[in-house]
Order: structure tokens, then sequence, then C-alpha cells
């Protein structure tokens, strides 16, 4: 494992800190910097650190994203974490953005940054094929809300990143499956795959990912990272390929939790092509997050150490007696045991969603898709309108009682789900006579992360100790209650600032 020279990180924070008192100011000298920073040395930097040498001219978004594409290319065949790379129109919008700095004009922290998103979101100028061999040469007719927001802040979309075949369990045979740099026999973590590996890997500076069971928080603690799922609604899924309308989630995948809160200041808020997005106000989460958690609640429960492997049930319990330390205060709390309903009410609405989601192109394609995503919704398909029904009562009951939970703390501590070594291929792609779930649910820690999605409540998933023994940093989560983020990304920060744990990186050289 390599870790970045603790020196410059002091320097770059303190760099980083002064950024982020003004990273919505939008005056520049227009002047360039004569003294350049090493271009090699920049792919593991945070977004909000690299973007602190954007904005003072220290490198250049066309440096930038060059670097970037390089290494793209060096790594990612083997990693295969992207479907797509977008290198021309990339290199035209960082070549645009430099010009804007130029002119005095400054778009805030994501001006010139290269970042990846999931193929799942529309994109006029690239396909997006949701991991789907039929979408092979689709273009969408119009960009995704979280797309345009990207844009419009000044990033840089470099490529269109992996997936499990319609966001749930297997891939699909037309692309390869990512490696997790940390070994190539580790889980990678379904669904957002190509996000965790590309954040990790140093492929992009930040990501976006989708959640509908646990698939930002999956692949964050499987690769070493940061994910923040939001409070559903708050984020568009306008343009974005749906496995499940009413569990699916859109968030930022990260190195920090500052990049994090940044990331979501952008593509968080209403949208009105969005039935399903929230009002709520404007989103602010960077300006309160260094003022640390003196007082603040966290919960938790010995129940929540169940499934999780003894090193990161040790993990986390170092995680809140680090939280302790700063000043946090330690609740008990009583975390709901109704798992065996759980998983199977939301097996119930995902299935049956995601069928009613592909219902033109199966069964009538049935033989283009995979046979793992075409055993899910050949369940779906079965799905009764009264077992439906049933499924979403108690999704809607049981967000009422775990708000009333979460509502007695400021966040709960929780492992972060799944699992450490990998799954073949072959088992990835194949039919399970078991079922979807029955396969990997017990591996996954489902326990952890479905409450959040079936409550539409946010989570901060951040690394929480020591990369050893050929795996990478353990993984906890802070789960909140609705629209917490910024409470959260406050706690997620402090935890931070006084382990470090999310400055390890895999040694890819």
């Amino acid at each position: 494992m390599s870790t970045k020279n603790f020196t410059r990180r002091q320097a770059l924070h303190a760099i980083s800190l002064a950024f982020l008192g003004t990273q919505f100011s939008c005056t520049s000298t227009g002047s360039r910097e004569t003294a350049k920073y090493p271009v090699q040395s920049t792919h593991y930097l945070t977004l909000h650190e690299v973007a602190a040498l954007i904005k003072r001219g220290a490198i250049s978004s066309k440096e930038l994203t060059k670097e970037i594409l390089d290494r793209i290319a060096r790594l990612d065949g083997h990693l295969n974490s992207y479907i797509t790379i977008m290198a021309d129109t990339a290199m035209a919008a960082a070549d645009q953005m430099d010009k804007e700095l130029l002119e005095g004009k400054y778009r805030g922290p994501l001006h010139g940054i290269p970042i990846g998103v999931k193929d799942l979101l529309y994109t006029t100028n690239a396909p997006t094929t949701g991991s789907h061999a039929f979408n092979l040469k689709f273009i969408a007719p119009f960009n995704a809300t979280v797309i345009d927001k990207l844009e419009a802040a000044g990033a840089i979309i470099i490529g269109k990143l992996n997936l499990t075949e319609g966001a749930l369990g297997g891939y699909n045979s037309t692309w390869r499956i990512p490696k997790n740099p940390w070994g190539d026999d580790l889980f990678t973590g379904m669904s957002s795959s190509g996000s965790g590996v590309a954040t990790a890997a140093g492929l992009c500076f930040a990501s976006i990912g989708t959640d509908t069971g646990g698939s930002i928080r999956y692949p964050s603690c499987a690769n070493g990272i940061v994910g923040l799922k939001p409070t559903y609604g708050l984020v568009s899924r306008y343009g974005v390929m749906p496995l499940s309308e009413s569990l699916d989630h859109v968030g930022p995948m990260t190195r920090s939790t500052l990049d994090a809160a940044i990331m979501l200041e952008v593509i968080g808020g209403h949208d009105a092509n969005d039935p399903t997005s929230i009002n709520s106000q404007p989103l602010d989460l960077t300006s309160s997050i260094d003022k640390g958690i003196k007082g603040l609640r966290i919960g938790v429960d010995d129940y929540l150490k169940m499934g999780a492997t003894p090193q990161v049930a040790a993990a986390v319990e170092d995680a809140v007696r680090q939280l302790e330390l700063l000043g946090a205060v330690v609740v008990p709390i009583k975390w709901p045991d109704n798992k065996s309903d759980r998983d199977r009410h939301w097996f119930t609405i995902c299935s049956k969603e995601a069928f009613e989601a592909n219902r033109k192109t199966f069964p009538s394609r049935k033989s283009e898709y995979g046979d793992y995503f075409a055993d899910a919704l050949e369940a779906g398909s079965k799905v009764s309108e009264a077992d439906y029904r049933a499924a979403l009562k108690f999704k809607s009951e049981f967000a009422v009682s775990f708000r009333k939970l979460l509502a007695e703390v400021d966040a709960v501590a929780a492992p972060g789900g799944g699992i450490a070594k990998g799954v073949s291929d072959e088992l990835w792609r194949k039919k399970h006579s078991e079922g979807v779930l029955g396969t990997f649910g017990h591996l996954l820690g489902m326990h952890f992360c479905n409450p959040s999605n079936l409550a539409g409540t946010p989570t901060l998933s951040l690394p929480c100790g020591k990369a050893a023994n050929g795996l990478p940093p353990p993984g906890f989560q802070l789960i909140g209650n609705a629209l917490t983020e910024a409470t959260l990304c406050r706690i997620g920060y402090a935890y931070e600032q006084a382990t470090s744990w999310n400055n390890q990186h895999p040694d890819l050289s």
C-alpha cells in the first residue's frame, strides 16, 4: 500500500481550507502561476485539493484531464472501470474551462475537474448502456439532470463507468467485470462497482453512483473510498435509467467527506422533471463542515455487528471511540430486527419495479439479457399486485418507525456492508437456483444497508481503519434521518481530520 506524503498533505489541506471559504466566488485574477504542480502526482489528490490548484493556476484543466486520460489508458485495460471513455469531449470541455478561468470566470469547486459517471445517466454525446447489450449504441435524447448540473458547475465528464446489468447484481457478458485496485480477488461492490474502482484507483476525482439496496455503500467500502447516499428525492433521477423507482438514489462517490459534500451541493436540489423530487432548502453542506461534533449523539447497537467480519466490527468500534474522543455522545439504540421481512419486501418491490421498467425489452429480448438480471426480471413478472401493495405498505410503515428511531440521535454508526473476498466472474454471470438474493444476500450484509433505502434516509460511508493483509481499509457508515446530510458530513469530516484513513490508496505503480 502506498500513502501520500503527510507533509505535502498538510500543506494541501491548509490550501483547501482557504479555498473552501471562497469556493463559490466567481472572481479570478486571470493570471497563471509560473510554478506548476507536478502533473504525475495529482491523481490521488482529493477533489478539493486539486480544485485549489486549478483555481490559483498551478495546473490547468487540460493538463489534469490529459493526466487522468493517460492513467485510464495505462491502467483500465486491467481494472475495467469504464465502459466508455469520452476523451475528445473531455479535452474540449477542459480547454473551455481553462479559457474561462483566464477570462476571470470561475464556476466553483468543480471547475475543470475530471468526473466519472455511472453508465445509467443519460448523455447526449456518448452511449448510455445500463450495461445492457442492446444499448451499445443508444444515444439519449437529453442529458440527465445530474449531468447538466455537473457540466454547469464546470465538471469535465471524462467517461461512463461500468456497472452490473440494470444496476442489480450480475454482469452482462458484453463487458469485462471491474477489478478491485487493492487486489484482483477482492469484492468490488456490485452495482456501482466501476464508480468505486475508478475513484479508488485515481481514474477520476469523483464519481456518480446509484443506490437501491446498498450500491453506493458496498463499492465505497469495498474500494476504500467515501460514498454519500442522499435522502430519497434530494438528487434528481430524471434521465437516470431506473432499477426500482421507489428505492433508487443517486449520489457522489469520492475520496473525502468534503468532496462528497461539494458534489452533493452541486447535484442536489429540486427538479420539476422528476415527480419524486422533493422541495428542500438550498443545500449547504460545506459552510459548517469544520465546526466539530461536540455533543452530537451517535447511536450504536451490538446487533449491527452481526454479519460483519471481526476486522470490520473492531474497526467500527474504534471509530465510535474516536467520535467519543472528539466530543460526541454514544447513545444505545434498538436497531430494527425484522431483517427477513425487510429483505423479502425489498426484493418484492425491487424486482416488480425492475420488471415494469424493462417491459419494452423484457421478455421480448430476453436472450440479450444476462442470466442474473433476467432471473430477477422473471421473478418480478410473477409478483402479484396484492403482494406488491403489501410490500409498499410495509415500506411506508417501516419508514415511519425507522425515521422515529433516527430522530433520537444525530447518526447511527454501523458496518458498511459488503464482502472482502471476491466472487468469480462465472458466478456473477450465471443463473442461481436459490434466487438472485439467496446466493449473495448473506454475504452482502443487506441488513446494514436496505433500511435506509426503504426509509429513504441518507448515509455516509467512509474508511475506518488501516489497509492490511492485502485488503482495503474497512468501512463504516453513518446513518442519519431525512435531510441530515450536513450533519453526517460534519461528523465524517471531523473523523477524517482525526484519523486520515481516507488518505490510503492502492499501489498501482
